[in-house]
């Protein structure tokens, strides 16, 4: 289902609530012209799955965390700030997660040159 990125955090909430109480996975997918934001939720005595998108122009990348939700989302929002260059408000950005490179571009982004020179950061 899709929702307004203003609305996200309550969405979430409503969700929680009504039973979709695991995070299984948030992650992006990059369509050019704009950005998806996809929170994937289950509820366990259900077993049922949700889909929560939301759409983002690219040249406005950023959604506010939802930590203080579902804590496991920590590790997937530094993901996403990392690899598709999305801003998460609300929290600070830490070390790289996943990479130790130079910071040009983010990988999964269709926008990425992946023949540009590497410099790796150890």
């Amino acid at each position: 289902m899709k929702t307004e990125r203003q609305m996200l955090l309550k969405r979430l909430e409503e969700l929680k609530g009504g039973g979709s109480d695991y995070l299984v996975k948030i992650t992006a997918v990059d369509y050019i012209k704009y950005v998806e934001v996809v929170y994937i939720l289950r509820d366990m005595e259900k077993n049922d799955d949700t889909l929560l998108e939301v759409d983002l122009d690219p040249s406005d990348l950023w959604v506010e965390s939802a930590v203080h939700i579902y804590p496991a989302a920590d590790w997937y929002e530094r993901e996403m700030a990392e690899m598709f260059g999305i801003a998460i408000r609300g929290r600070k950005a830490g070390r790289l997660l996943l990479e130790k490179w130079d910071g040009k571009g983010y990988p999964l982004r269709k926008s990425f040159a992946w023949n540009a020179p590497y410099e790796r950061i150890d």
